[in-house]
């Protein structure tokens, strides 16, 4: 899936930024439309599995349940990592689509907290600079 910062693939590392911080204060949040990779805390964390269930549940089974309700695309019995479905637009489902910013980042899975210590380019992030507003009169 292509970013639309056309400058920026997210599929290509080497068009990626080092990351530092207060980078994410003026991103488009390119990193909220890569595949959400998350594990069975972060489901309850995020409210979407019941810490009960969690407990006592296969995660076959609710991995089954959320899939059917849309939640999540796939999970890998593996590795025991649940893939979040994404909005057709290809965003985050917890991405807000005007501010372009996190509705959930309290309860944000643990992929988001180390973003972008770990994943695909340790240190680097897809970073695309929110359009500047319009000035009046132009």
């Amino acid at each position: 899936m292509r970013s639309p910062i056309t400058t920026v693939d997210i599929d290509r590392c080497e068009t990626w930024t080092r990351y530092r911080p207060g980078l994410c204060d003026s991103c488009q949040a390119n990193c909220c439309t890569m595949p959400l990779e998350i594990r069975l805390p972060d489901l309850v964390r995020l409210g979407l599995v019941d810490a009960f269930e969690a407990e006592h549940e296969d995660p076959a089974r609710i991995a089954k349940r959320l899939q059917k309700a849309r939640l999540i695309d796939r999970y890998n019995t593996k590795h025991g990592i649940f893939t979040m479905a994404r909005r057709a637009d290809g965003d985050c489902r917890f991405l807000e689509p005007t501010t372009r910013r996190c509705t959930v980042y309290e309860q944000r899975p643990d992929t988001c907290r180390l973003h972008p210590q770990k994943g695909p380019r340790p240190g680097y992030c897809a970073f695309g600079a929110k359009a500047a507003p319009p000035r009046p009169g132009l």
